[in-house]
């Protein structure tokens, strides 16, 4: 894992987000997603430096996975690493809103 998944995943595992079950490289649609959560169809994706040059090969993925039912946040690691709680916070509210809260 680079430092900014296992920077997320420290927050993420055991249910410590909203009680929510995550799980790290899971299969979704023929796919990898970095993090998903099953129950709210909630998929977490960190975006590295190699992603700037596939910028609508991930928008296509996205709208791929949303035609499917998945709520997608895609987050720079750069973002991850500089603003932890304000990826959090989001990803909190994500959830909240995905259980109906």
């Amino acid at each position: 894992m680079t430092e900014a998944e296992k920077r997320l995943w420290k927050h993420l595992r055991n249910r410590q987000m909203e009680g929510c079950k995550f799980r790290r490289q899971e299969p979704v649609q023929n796919r990898i997603a970095d993090f998903l959560c099953i129950e709210v169809k909630l998929i977490i994706e960190l975006d590295g430096g190699q992603h700037g040059e596939q910028i609508e090969a991930d928008a296509e993925r996205t709208r791929q996975l949303e035609a499917a039912g998945y709520t997608v946040l895609r987050f720079w690691s750069s973002d991850v690493l500089a603003n932890t709680d304000g990826m959090l916070h989001e990803i909190r509210r994500t959830l909240l809103i995905a259980k109906g809260e």
